[in-house]
């Protein structure tokens, strides 16, 4: 397991402007990495790079739309071609019940929460491959959930998108293994965190900072998985008894 020194590397951070991935960049540019950061609202992405002069490049993209992920891809490509780190943070999550709830409307946000959290993931990274694959060590980071070992009842897509992400890991890191072994692939296993996307129910969520250094402390020890949070102990009680992890997590 390589240790990755983050000094003076480029890394690309997806949902750069608020939550988590705001922190994330703060953490990365404690550690003097410049640090792009891709969001839908250009005055947070405006905030954090006046946060950090001369560390942070902004690009404003909806990333559930396919149009803005190539554009991204591309733009990424010509203009960055030392990007050493893809962190993949972007998501969101709808609460609904599709027994009860306006079909129309639950179909809308499940085709979202796909784009964004299993679409844009996986073509930003297969589009990025070919950049990373050139520098002499790389890594993508991919944040799931505890939901991708257990669902929650309430949001069954979103909980689907994180195992997709979370066995799109594992694949593509066995590929890299064979293939491509100075590209680290890591999955972030995330706790609840208090963000904006889950203020409904927050209680005893951990802090964005705090889910932020230990992501950043992963990457940097090399780590393949990060458990953050709760999520070690939810990995212990999974292995032995998974009827009593869903049963938590439900």
């Amino acid at each position: 397991m390589a240790t990755f020194d983050l000094k003076d590397k480029t890394i690309l951070v997806t949902g750069g402007g608020r939550g988590i991935g705001r922190e994330i960049v703060r953490n990365l540019a404690g550690l003097g990495a410049h640090i792009i950061i891709v969001g839908r609202n250009q005055a947070d992405l405006d905030q954090v790079a006046k946060d950090h002069p001369g560390q942070i490049t902004t690009l404003s993209a909806d990333l559930s739309k396919q149009k803005d992920v190539d554009r991204i891809i591309a733009q990424i490509s010509k203009d960055h071609p030392n990007l050493s780190v893809l962190i993949n943070n972007a998501g969101i999550q709808f609460v609904a019940n599709l027994l009860s709830d306006d079909t129309k409307a639950n179909i809308a946000g499940a085709r979202t929460e796909v784009a964004l959290n299993v679409d844009a993931l996986m073509s930003l990274t297969i589009g990025l491959l070919p950049v990373l694959k050139a520098q002499p060590q790389a890594a993508v980071v991919n944040i799931s959930s505890g939901l991708a070992i257990a669902p929650k009842e309430d949001a069954p897509i979103y909980s689907a998108t994180k195992a997709a992400v979370r066995s799109f890991c594992m694949g593509l890191r066995y590929q890299c293994q064979t293939d491509a072994p100075h590209i680290q692939i890591t999955e972030a296993i995330m706790d609840l965190i208090a963000t904006d996307m889950t203020r409904d129910y927050s209680d005893g969520a951990m802090q964005p900072a705090d889910a932020a250094k230990a992501l950043v402390d992963g990457l940097q020890a090399g780590k393949p998985a990060i458990w953050i949070g709760r999520t070690k102990f939810l990995r212990i009680i999974n292995l032995i008894c998974p009827p009593l992890a869903r049963k938590i997590l439900r």
